[in-house]
């Protein structure tokens, strides 16, 4: 089993999303439920691929983390 971290974002009235590790391997949807079903989709079509074609799946080196920060 791989794991990859992905990134959501708000994009107007729309979500989009991204996987640091997965250079192109996007996903869009109007809400942030449908965006993380397309992604996973999108990931799970993206390893498929590479491994159809012989190349190595990437290993995950991102994380993610909230900093807390005072504003005066």
């Amino acid at each position: 089993m791989h794991r990859f971290l992905i990134v959501i974002e708000k994009a107007g009235k729309n979500y989009s999303a991204y996987s640091p590790d997965l250079p192109g391997c996007i996903a869009t949807g109007k809400t942030r439920e449908e965006t993380e079903e397309r992604m996973h989709e999108a990931i799970e079509m993206h390893i498929r691929g590479l491994i159809e074609d012989g190349l190595p799946v990437p290993k995950s080196h991102s994380s993610a983390m909230f900093v807390a920060v005072q504003a005066d």
